[in-house]
């Protein structure tokens, strides 16, 4: 005598066969899930039943990873395995009940464990990859708008899970472990993440690898740099390459359309006082490029991107007056200027003018970028700060900064900075006024390039008088 059939399960109106056992059935099931009326009416017994399946899943997944010549005849389990956690996912969907439901029976710890033994399967079968991609949609589900599931996704899946999979070569699974990071993210568990840095730096990783991917771009931007510890801390790690990525990410949060907020200054703060030491104490490794094609040296791109943070840090008011005052900062950028400039008397140098530029292009080599970046910088930190304007007249930087515009006339972009950091520095400080004035009478700066910068110079009996054209 056959065994009696359980009564059938009632989901909103819609008869259900007892046993969820084959395919089909869960995926009837997927699909009544779609709706968000069956999904309120969904029995607690339903996810019962859909955990069993997962269950004994595992049990011959765990098999075959122990006799890899079993891999191959997985397709039956991982077709279940798949559904289920599409199943699942789907009844998750803006539904804290069953987000509780599901978290309650332990389904988390039992997908986690699942999904830690996809990688020990010696088989590149795609209905693996699908069933992976699935159970990672699972967990990023249960866990939205739930603090009590992103507590448990956090404790069963860091670190093990996140590395597994930021380091893997499929981009969607590196994606939807990259949201799920990002759901889960919170302060506290930042703090963790400071003990496990290569976590932390997969994240890098892999935005290097995808770009175009949001989630990796959106936890290093709305997690990490809310951390000045971690941040701290991962830059002490990073490769240069790697820096170069981070530096990547820190300007697009600066320049994004939502502006530094008021809670995040102060963390931005600290990312300026570690910007600013690191470009002070590594800034002259820039100098070793002898020639263009060492430009793709990792440590000068990491030098040379510091400095274009640094610029975005100084446009930002709140910002700018701590590095106007951070100690050395000003005198370390005079003194690279004039190194660069000295170098740049050698025509085979990357610093070196160049004869012409195209209109479509920035600037004609990395190096020229870097000069005009370090002209911005020094017009930053000398705005309506007469302190450091005297202490550029001091270093002798006026006549410097007048001279890099003769070297490359020809070159817009450096010619806009050298007008901006002369405005700058001459903005109602007349011994900077006077000073350039003097050099023209001396014949060490020519009236008609002062004219070319926007300035006018006035004879005033023996004195010639310097006026921006902001004066006039």
């Amino acid at each position: 005598m056959a065994a009696p059939r359980l009564p059938p399960a009632r989901l909103s109106g819609v008869m259900l066969p007892a046993p969820i056992q084959d395919l089909e059935a869960l995926r009837a099931l997927t699909a009544l899930f779609k709706e968000q009326r069956n999904r309120e009416t969904a029995p607690r017994s339903i996810f019962q039943r859909v955990l069993g399946i997962l269950k004994k899943s595992s049990h011959d997944i765990e098999l075959a990873c122990r006799e890899p010549s079993q891999a191959e005849s997985l397709g039956s389990s991982l077709q279940l395995v798949t559904e289920c956690f599409r199943c699942l996912r789907n009844a998750c969907i803006e539904c804290t009940l069953n987000q509780d439901s599901i978290r309650n029976l332990d389904t988390i710890a039992v997908a986690v464990d699942l999904i830690l033994l996809f990688r020990e399967l010696q088989t590149e079968q795609e209905s693996l990859l699908t069933a992976f991609r699935c159970g990672l949609q699972f967990l990023g589900n249960v866990a939205s708008r739930n603090e009590e599931s992103q507590s448990a996704v956090w404790a069963r899946a860091f670190p093990e899970l996140f590395f597994t999979c930021l380091n893997h070569h499929d981009k969607k699974i590196v994606a939807y472990c990259s949201m799920i990071m990002f759901t889960t993210l919170n302060m506290e568990r930042m703090r963790e993440l400071q003990e496990n840095l290569n976590v932390a730096i997969g994240v890098i990783e892999a935005h290097q690898v995808q770009p175009e991917s949001e989630w990796p771009f959106l936890v290093v931007t709305d997690h990490f740099l809310k951390d000045p510890e971690l941040v701290k801390a991962m830059f002490a790690k990073l490769s240069n390459q790697e820096r170069v990525t981070f530096l990547d990410l820190m300007i697009a949060k600066i320049l994004s359309d939502d502006s530094l907020t008021t809670d995040d200054v102060p963390v931005f703060l600290s990312h300026a006082e570690l910007m600013a030491g690191s470009f002070v104490d590594n800034c002259r490794s820039v100098l070793k490029i002898t020639s263009e094609h060492q430009t793709e040296d990792e440590e000068v791109l990491a030098v040379i991107r510091l400095l274009d943070v640094l610029c975005e840090m100084t446009a930002n008011n709140d910002l700018l007056v701590y590095l106007q005052g951070y100690p050395g900062l000003l005198e370390r950028v005079i003194d690279l200027l004039r190194l660069v400039h000295v170098a740049g008397n050698d025509t085979t140098s990357p610093f070196a003018a160049a004869g012409c530029i195209k209109a479509e292009c920035d600037v004609s080599s990395v190096a020229d970028g870097f000069k005009s970046h370090l002209l911005r910088l020094i017009g930053n930190l000398c705005y309506k700060n007469k302190e450091n304007q005297d202490k550029v007249s001091d270093l002798d930087g006026v006549p410097l900064i007048l001279d890099s515009c003769g070297i490359d006339d020809n070159n817009p972009f450096l010619t806009q900075w050298v007008v901006y950091a002369i405005r700058n520095l001459t903005e109602d400080n007349s011994r900077n006024q006077n000073l350039i004035a003097e050099m023209e009478q001396q014949g060490l700066a020519s009236v008609s390039a002062l004219t070319k910068l926007g300035f006018e110079v006035e004879k005033q009996g023996d004195k010639l008088i310097l006026k921006s054209a902001s004066q006039q």
